[in-house]
């Protein structure tokens, strides 16, 4: 027999969760579909692992700041088996709660895979559900490079399953999860070696950011190494050797982590019988209002391209609920000025264009920047202290600030405020006449000249 509900949802990570709850909430009878653990990636081997690694990293860092505030040693050796088991249990909580506040809302919770028949119905484990309006919420994986002996190395999937820290590890990327992964593990004290295909980290980011985090990475002895394209990977008594191209190899590794990029997880939903063929990449193609080819059909989250962010998921997703069953037609996301965070040591807080950006869309001219530099007071006593450098980006006459970046202690608390101001359309002198709080490093932010 089948079932049939308003709403189907296919995916129980942050996205899918948040669309379900908020659409239960005006009424609709919801099912969500997911085969493992609720959160999705995010909460179980992405953000909040990744954050709760970060802060260790963070800890170790105070801990080192402090002997120069007259303190004596605080800290022994870190315990990666304590700090997984830890983290194990605030993630099993975590799943715990989202299962409490689906059925909370009157969602069921549908367990398995789930793949189209047609447009309106899901198979699952033999049993078939239809709805009205079915969301594709499945978020992406870990992309395995295509190289003899891939398979020796870990995702960072798998990462956050190792019961012993690596001494020596050597991580394939340089986006977000590649430096934030080098990051922590050499604070921690492993020996660390970030390999890039091309020759900047966070290509995507303002260029003081990449600046200023390679200085930083390079400072804390990570061993960077641009330009290399892998061959290959082999395992033998000695450890992981890799392989590049032009014959140079990286031996003696306790581990090797892939973060080069992720990949929609669309490839096993069955689309074509709902009539829809995934766009370039295997994503989902939507428009603003997240509606697919198919009417009735939906995407949120990383498979559909846009920003693979949690909190863009949810953002999308709650909007679509309130569009579909909360009576407000026009909700949507808008997708400019979302700000995000890179958790690196020191770590990057970035909203609006980069310079670079701001140029090719305003033109030369139209384009002011206002920059700075500056130890922050915590490391006022330290002999090599991490610097904080802040980038406004302003366009026009009135100087409308459409890019803020920023890389230093607590830029990543700092931003979100600032974030709401660019949203309103602060301009360079809202800052300017926002009295100071001091003494801290965000005043710098309405201080600059």
């Amino acid at each position: 027999m089948t079932k049939h509900y308003d709403l189907l949802i296919l995916g129980g990570g942050s996205g899918g969760i948040a669309t379900a709850n908020r659409a239960a909430r005006y009424g609709a009878r919801c099912a969500l579909i997911e085969r493992g653990p609720l959160g999705g990636a995010c909460v179980n081997v992405g953000c909040v692992p990744k954050k709760l690694l970060w802060n260790a990293a963070h800890l170790r860092h105070c801990a080192q700041l402090a002997l120069d505030y007259g303190f004596a040693p605080l800290l022994g050796n870190f315990d990666w088996a304590t700090h997984k088991r830890a983290r194990d249990t605030y993630i099993a909580k975590l799943n715990g709660r989202y299962e409490t506040g689906l059925a909370d809302n009157g969602v069921t919770l549908v367990r398995g895979h789930g793949r189209f028949v047609d447009g309106r119905t899901i198979e699952v484990a033999g049993g078939r559900y239809q709805a009205d309006h079915i969301v594709l919420a499945t978020g992406s994986r870990p992309v395995v490079p295509d190289v003899p002996g891939a398979s020796w190395g870990l995702t960072s999937d798998g990462f956050f399953a190792l019961a012993k820290r690596p001494r020596r590890v050597a991580i394939v990327g340089a986006g977000y999860i590649a430096v934030e992964l080098a990051c922590a593990l050499r604070q921690l004290g492993s020996d660390v070696s970030l390999v890039m295909r091309g020759a900047h980290l966070l290509a995507a980011f303002d260029p003081m950011l990449r600046e200023g985090l390679t200085d930083a990475m390079a400072n804390a002895g990570i061993n960077l190494l641009p330009n290399r394209s892998v061959a290959g990977l082999q395992n033998d008594a000695s450890g992981l050797t890799l392989l590049y191209g032009d014959g140079e190899v990286l031996c003696g590794l306790d581990a090797v982590v892939w973060a080069v990029g992720r990949h929609p997880n669309t490839d096993v939903l069955g689309l074509d019988k709902a009539g829809l063929t995934p766009g370039p990449g295997g994503i989902v193609e939507t428009d603003l209002y997240q509606n697919t080819a198919v009417p009735g059909v939906y995407a949120i989250g990383d498979l559909t391209g846009r920003a693979a962010l949690t909190p863009v998921a949810i953002a999308a997703g709650r909007r679509l609920a309130d569009r579909l069953f909360g009576g407000q037609p026009d909700r949507h996301l808008d997708y400019d000025l979302i700000p995000t965070v890179v958790f690196s040591h020191p770590p990057i807080g970035s909203v609006g264009l980069t310079e670079p950006e701001a140029r090719d869309r305003h033109g030369q001219d139209a384009v002011k920047i206002y920059r700075t530099r500056f130890a922050p007071m915590s490391q006022a006593f330290s002999a090599d202290p991490r610097r904080t450098a802040m980038k406004l980006v302003t366009i026009g006459r009135d100087e409308r600030v459409v890019g803020l970046h920023m890389i230093g202690e607590a830029a990543d608390e700092m931003l979100q405020g600032f974030a709401v101001a660019l949203r309103m359309g602060a301009t360079k002198q809202d800052l300017d006449d926002t009295l100071a709080i001091h003494p801290t490093s965000a005043e710098e932010l309405v201080t600059m000249r």
